[in-house]
């Protein structure tokens, strides 16, 4: 194991987990996940993702299915010295389960400094309670 630390052997490197996201996390392969945080709030459900250095109109997706809101995004960096060319690129992907009620048809997105802030509204649900009377027999 060249360059890596095995803290406990036998066990799983759990700090990777931490900095790279749990296994089941990752929805496919040779995708890297995404930083987000998600908050619901007054009828609504913002999701904010940090994706810096790409270009929402073209290397962003966001679709939503089946109550299921999933984001790809694709970044693409080249650098050119004198002598050296290097490029970076990877893709990103997370899917995440909308609350109960969201409307994913009516959600709208924005990018603004490296930070995408997708809203959904969630319509509170008036709960019809009523009351049974007991008759005695």
């Amino acid at each position: 194991m060249s360059g890596m630390i095995e803290r406990f052997p036998g066990w799983p490197d759990l700090f990777g987990w931490v900095e790279g996201g749990f296994p089941a996390t990752h929805t496919a392969p040779g995708t890297h996940g995404i930083r987000i945080e998600e908050q619901l709030k007054d009828g609504t459900y913002v999701l904010r993702a940090e994706l810096p250095g790409v270009d929402p109109s073209k290397d962003v997706e966001i679709t939503v299915a089946e109550g299921i809101l999933t984001l790809r995004a694709t970044r693409t960096e080249e650098t050119t010295d004198k002598h050296h060319t290097e490029f970076r690129y990877g893709t990103f992907t997370r899917s995440l389960r909308l609350p109960a009620g969201a409307q994913g048809d009516e959600a709208t997105a924005e990018y603004q400094d490296g930070v995408l802030t997708i809203t959904v509204p969630v319509p509170e649900k008036k709960t019809d309670t009523k009351t049974i009377p007991v008759r005695h027999v």
